[in-house]
């Protein structure tokens, strides 16, 4: 028997290349979201900075955790990201009303404006030290099942 005639068996193996140090396993700030997810995308900080409409130097400093991403650029790092990238307790009003402003990059003041209330208002009712009235609960109810 030839044995250069036997099929030549080829066995390939596939290994994933290893995420690189500076991947956020477990993250904790807004920038460790932003990174983690661009890295498991495979994305250059310039093509989030068009994703989240600003520089490249903004994502660079919220990767980094120089800064935080001011509120109004919210909606667009939770449209990248698919979450919120904090814990708000969505079974509260208090939890709600934060949910609300992150995900329409509202500030207490804008969202008081909103509601003909003060902005600090809005800062009692999300720590829960008060709570709106009667009236402003319907109101709320209205803004924030987005009737």
């Amino acid at each position: 028997m030839d044995i250069h005639a036997l099929p030549c068996l080829r066995f390939e193996r596939k290994i994933p290349k290893p995420m690189p140090i500076s991947y956020p396993e477990k993250p904790v700030s807004i920038g460790d979201h932003i990174r983690k997810k661009r890295m498991e995308l495979k994305l250059l900080q310039k093509d989030v900075a068009v994703i989240c409409r600003v520089t490249e130097d903004c994502i660079t400093n919220w990767e980094k955790n120089r800064t935080l991403p001011q509120i109004k650029f919210f909606p667009h790092i939770i449209n990248f990201l698919g979450y919120l990238p904090f814990e708000v307790d969505k079974s509260t009003l208090a939890g709600k009303l934060k949910a609300h402003r992150y995900t329409n990059g509202l500030s207490q003041k804008q969202l008081g404006k909103i509601l003909k209330v003060n902005g600090a208002t809005i800062c009692s009712w999300e720590l829960a030290e008060f709570k709106p009235q009667k009236e402003m609960l319907a109101k709320l109810k209205e803004i924030l099942e987005g009737k």
